[in-house]
């Protein structure tokens, strides 16, 4: 592997390479500098020639010359030294003529002063600290009426940070080349197996630049202050009790969804799993609708329902002073949007239960009420936590629903918000993004430390393929009224955004008309077409990231492997307004200038969606035998063989799975998304937010409807092509 031979042969590769790339990048920057020197030699010369010949002209020459140049430095010299008697010097910058006094001796000085005398334009070597600023000099002669001779001189000072900035430039994509050229030379050198070698390059540098760089990019602007180093956003941030206000807001928001959300999920989960209530697919599909519509959807229908105007409230009931902003709005449509994500998680977690204990606890004679207390919920109990973790994460970080429902309500995802695009002030809404990380990670902890500390492992042979039911006749039929009820509700919830697209104008003039299906898809064509061809293009590069990352992290054990792995995943547990934030800070300049094109925006897409497909993958992989693998490559297939022909068939479901749900949460898209999208590539969300901030319902549910029915379509052909293993499936039995 590693032998004499390889590494001579590597290190002078590696130092040719290097000599070429010094001198590539050193004669790009060297021609830029010229070409810039050049323009600055005929700037200076231009605004030397406009310089009058009289003394009592030159403060307002000065003047009006500041107003055209501005940020020019400008000194003017009637006479040149040690040729004529009198000088007068007079500046538009005091520093400028402190450093002329003290470099005018100089040998620089001197020969641009005497370049000068000749009618010839000099640029002194180097650059000058003026003030804050690195300067560029220039001597530039005035001429005389005739232009036989110099009357004076004008000492012009320009700001060389392009010079300076592409010289950066430069230098970064320099080493950046060296350190491709090295790691990839490296890899096929030393390596056994170079397309492993190459594909952790490949996923270490789109952590390193899509996910680790924006961070630090959005914190370090926390830490500056007028370019130095300084806690004040954070003083101020800490300091400011409105902010305090939001964020103590968005804490007990997250409590009360995550607490009744995980409630309700669990109420179904266990009805679905648990008990034998009729219609379980019609259930399961109605409690996961939710979780694959567009997030203002919901909030659409319950403002349409309960909203001032709202048909219940203001047509049906005749409510006087009623408002459903506010919190109690934002808990129940974040307690319908997100209890799905209690729901899917709470089902596997009692489905996976081994019916065996309850069975024993039953045939021991204890009620089927000690056996749920006593065996079922203290099992379930890390599903739970998990269920109550995730739903929390999300209210926090939910941005839709309090944007259009929160009305005096403040939260900490808004407040972020606004700083950024109403106030401009990009550092206040990168630490308020910052700060919506510590009760999530709070909260995370706990719930590892609490379960670290207790054993749930249940399953230590084969598990039975019966589940009890432990609900009694009495308590199912409570159950399937309390379920019924809540999937007629989201029934109601999404006919009413159907019901909306017929409406003249909700809450006012409720005849029928078609005219909001055509000028809404009128309207809102170019974004929906848009968003789809960037969901589409996303949605391969997710799901073959996500299965390569599976693959490195379960099969392969190279160094890095838990930090490549927590990279990855990162994007999960951070806010959507915060990577918004941190995108364009990160890519709103060289070397890599991205915001305002479509590419930033399929970036967004494949790395906030890449944790699931890791996730998936890695739980797929690990029930596959590595022998399968072993044995093709003992037949002689290369990695890539093995990975196309053996592992992805194999892990088809995840695969296809990432790819689905990467299309859905593309297409739904808005907290990050919203900092990014561009008169151009615009997104279909942030159109319905817009047509239901300008009160204009009817193109709202238009749009709105054409969404779900996009999303519901690619939902439904992922299950057809993922269906669950009959083998995998158990029966309730009542006891």
């Amino acid at each position: 592997m590693f032998t004499k031979k390889k590494i001579i042969a590597f290190i002078a590769a590696c130092a040719v390479f290097l000599a070429l790339d010094v001198w590539m990048f050193g004669a790009m920057t060297t021609s830029f500098a010229k070409a810039v020197g050049e323009g600055q030699v005929q700037l200076a010369a231009a605004i030397a020639r406009s310089a009058p010949a009289e003394s009592e002209a030159v403060d307002a020459w000065l003047a009006s010359a500041s107003e055209s140049y501005p940020g020019i430095g400008l000194l003017y010299s009637r006479g040149i030294p040690d040729l004529d008697d009198v000088v007068d010097a007079s500046a538009n910058d005091e520093g400028l003529f402190d450093l002329y006094r003290a470099q005018s001796n100089s040998p620089a000085f001197a020969k641009g002063i005497e370049a000068a005398s000749y009618l010839e334009t000099q640029a002194i070597a180097g650059s000058y600290r003026l003030g804050e600023r690195r300067v560029s000099l220039l001597f530039a002669p005035v001429p005389s009426k005739e232009g036989d001779s110099a009357i004076g001189f004008v000492l012009v000072a320009l700001d060389d940070a392009r010079v300076r900035a592409f010289a950066g430039l430069a230098n970064a994509l320099a080493t950046i080349a060296f350190l491709v050229f090295a790691l990839g030379f490296g890899i096929a050198t030393f390596s056994r197996d170079p397309l492993t070698g190459y594909a952790i390059l490949a996923l270490f540098a789109v952590a390193a630049v899509f996910v680790a760089y924006p961070l630090f990019e959005a914190l370090k602007l926390t830490f500056l202050k007028n370019g130095r180093f300084s806690f004040a956003v954070w003083c101020e941030v800490l300091g400011n009790r409105q902010y305090l206000q939001a964020l103590w807001g968005s804490v007990k928001l997250g409590c009360l969804t995550a607490t009744l959300s995980t409630a309700l999920g669990f109420l179904f989960a266990f009805s679905v799993a648990r008990t034998t209530i009729r219609g379980k697919k019609l259930l399961t599909a109605l409690a996961t609708m939710p979780v694959i519509s567009p997030p203002f959807s919901l909030t659409l229908s319950i403002i349409l329902l309960f909203g001032n105007n709202g048909l219940v409230t203001r047509r049906l009931l005749g409510l006087e002073g009623f408002s459903i902003y506010g919190l109690g709005g934002l808990a129940l449509v974040q307690t319908i949007s997100m209890f799905p994500i209690a729901f899917l998680t709470l089902s596997g977690v009692l489905q996976a239960i081994d019916s065996t204990l309850e069975e024993a606890s039953l045939d021991l004679n204890a009620s089927r009420w000690a056996t749920f207390r006593r065996v079922t919920l203290p099992l379930a109990a890390p599903g739970i936590l998990s269920s109550w973790l995730l739903v929390f994460t999300n209210s926090l970080a939910d941005f839709a629903n309090p944007l259009l429902l929160a009305g005096s309500y403040r939260v900490l995802s808004v407040e972020s918000y606004i700083e950024v695009t109403g106030m401009n002030r990009l550092s206040n809404g990168a630490a308020l993004s910052i700060l919506l990380l510590l009760p999530t990670l709070t909260a995370f902890f706990a719930q590892r430390s609490w379960v670290a500390k207790k054993s749930f492992v249940v399953v230590t042979g084969k598990p039975s393929g019966r589940l009890s039911d432990l609900a009694s006749p009495g308590l199912r039929r409570g159950l399937a009224a309390a379920v019924y009820l809540v999937s007629a509700f989201i029934v109601a919830l999404y006919g009413t955004i159907v019901a909306g697209c017929f409406v003249k104008n909700w809450g006012i003039d409720y005849s029928f008309t078609l005219a909001n299906i055509g000028e809404a898809l009128t309207r809102g064509k170019d974004a929906l077409l848009s968003t789809l061809l960037l969901a589409g293009i996303a949605t391969p590069i997710a799901g073959i990231l996500s299965m390569v990352a599976a693959v490195l992290v379960v099969r392969k054990r190279f160094p890095g492997k838990r930090l490549l792995e927590a990279l990855v995943m990162t994007p999960f547990a951070i806010p959507g307004t915060l990577i918004g934030i941190s995108y364009v800070l990160a890519f709103n300049k060289q070397p890599i200038l991205l915001v305002g094109t479509a590419a930033i925006l399929v970036i967004n897409y494949v790395v906030r969606e890449l944790p699931v497909g890791l996730e998936g993958g890695v739980a797929t992989l690990r029930q596959i035998d590595p022998a399968i693998e072993e044995a093709a490559a003992d037949l002689g297939a290369d990695q890539a063989t093995i990975f196309r022909t053996v592992v992805l068939p194999l892990i088809r479901p995840a695969f296809i799975s990432s790819m689905s749900y990467t299309f859905v949460r593309s297409m739904t898209a808005v907290s990050a998304i919203i900092f990014l999208i561009s008169a151009r590539w615009y997104h279909i969300t942030i159109q319905i937010y817009n047509f239901s901030e300008n009160i204009r319902f009817g193109l709202a549910s238009v749009l709105s409807t054409a969404l779900i029915i996009i999303v519901l379509a690619v939902f439904g052909l992922m299950r057809l092509l993922v269906r669950q293993s009959e083998n995998l499936e158990k029966t309730v039995s009542v006891q």
